[in-house]
């Protein structure tokens, strides 16, 4: 992988306005957003993201702008979008990724009016340039993908199986969960990810591919799980298909030690509180980005107060259905008191469990007094002391209660 190499900004823009210039810019992402900038906005500007389109016959570039859980959309000539990057890179934004078909190339912002570039070869096939595209997947249909083959999800000429619709939907939409984080990990050197209670894997198969095949990164992947059978079956694959930097071992999701820093902790089937032990272990580790699908949120069930919504509680399949949300909102509320932005996103119903809901965190270290206050706020309105989560975090609550 090359080296990153130091440039102005204005090197940068001048390899984006070539890109225009010749019609081969099949994508632009400005992402992280800079400190000081349109944050103060009740919607803070999250993203930009643009793409090639086609109207009335003429080149345009839709621009997708990110505020909260909303997307404004407008349509750009190539002048007007170089504008806008170059407004916004770097006063708006830390890290912008350009696409094109010769290489895709990252730049980080280090500081004033310099910037890191990586190039990277091309990730992305040539564009659909109708304005309403069909789904575009990171693993698109009728490319061969080995690990989709092996796991029965995909023929080996990239066909994919008629009864495997559903699981090929998730994988990518679990891919594009990822990869919308990535700019918030370490740009260089090897990502180191843990994932707890990984079951068969496939989707630890596929953040490896993601990160290995499609965006030439070197990793760290170790998938845990209880079940020394379905490790060493997973092992074997992974073996198989030359998976470098992935293995698999028999391991607690609380007792787990490392040898080092974890980028990112993954937990998708962790039922009920080994949903807290995992995201309580990750927050430990202080990793900067956490990705969890829970399951089986059967705590808070029993600690509800009936009284406190007699209306509603008192009918067991929705107080059962209310607690599992009420879990979540929890959790999610819990892990913005201790540092991290945290949203929760729809998924695709899991094989094993109806659950479709994800947790993805990503560390800030700039935990707000009021967002200590929103958790607070929620456990009163339920009606809780306190639960698991809270328990397992108490010492870092604690230390930034003192450190106010």
């Amino acid at each position: 992988m090359p080296a990153p190499s130091e440039c102005s900004l204005t090197e940068f823009l001048d390899l984006l306005h070539e890109s225009l210039r010749d019609d081969v810019c099949w994508g632009v992402v400005l992402s992280q957003p800079c400190q000081g900038g349109d944050c103060a906005a009740d919607a803070p500007l999250q993203k930009l993201t643009a793409r090639p389109i086609e109207l009335s016959g003429e080149r345009r570039y839709q621009l997708a702008e990110r505020r909260g859980n909303q997307e404004f959309h407008q349509n750009l000539n190539a002048d007007e979008l170089q504008t806008r990057i170059t407004s916004d890179f770097g006063e708006q934004f830390e890290q912008a990724d350009l696409f094109t078909p010769d290489a895709d190339y990252s730049a980080r912002v280090i500081r004033k009016d310099v910037a890191r570039v990586m190039r990277r070869k091309p990730s992305k096939s040539a564009p659909t340039l109708t304005h309403d595209r069909g789904k575009q997947y990171l693993i698109p249909e009728g490319r061969p993908c080995p690990f989709l083959a092996e796991i029965g999800v995909m023929t080996p000429a990239g066909q994919v199986k008629a009864a495997k619709q559903a699981k090929f939907r998730q994988v990518n939409r679990f891919l594009e969960f990822v990869d919308d984080v990535l700019p918030e990990l370490p740009a260089t050197g090897v990502l180191r990810v843990i994932d707890f209670g990984c079951g068969k894997s496939y989707l630890t198969f596929a953040l490896h591919y993601l990160l290995t095949e499609l965006r030439g990164r070197e990793v760290e992947i170790i998938g845990l799980d209880l079940k020394a059978e379905v490790v060493r079956d997973c092992q074997r694959i992974a073996e198989k298909l030359g998976c470098h930097g992935l293995r698999f071992e028999v391991g607690d999701i609380a007792g787990y030690a490392t040898a080092g820093p974890v980028d990112m902790s993954v937990s998708l089937h962790a039922c009920d509180t080994a949903t807290d032990a995992a995201i309580a272990q990750a927050v430990r580790w202080q990793v900067k980005v956490i990705l969890a699908v829970p399951c089986c949120q059967h705590e808070v069930f029993g600690l509800l107060p009936d009284e406190r919504l007699p209306g509603l509680l008192r009918h067991g399949v929705v107080k059962e259905r209310f607690a599992a949300l009420a879990t979540d909102a929890l959790r999610a509320a819990l892990l913005e008191a201790v540092g991290y932005r945290t949203q929760v996103i729809e998924f695709i119903d899991l094989e094993h469990t109806p659950k479709n809901l994800l947790l993805r965190a990503v560390r800030t270290d700039r935990p707000s007094p009021e967002s200590r206050e929103r958790y607070e706020q929620l456990k009163a309105q339920l009606g809780l002391r306190g639960f698991r989560l809270e328990q397992l975090l108490q010492t870092e609550l604690d230390a930034l209660a003192l450190n106010k």
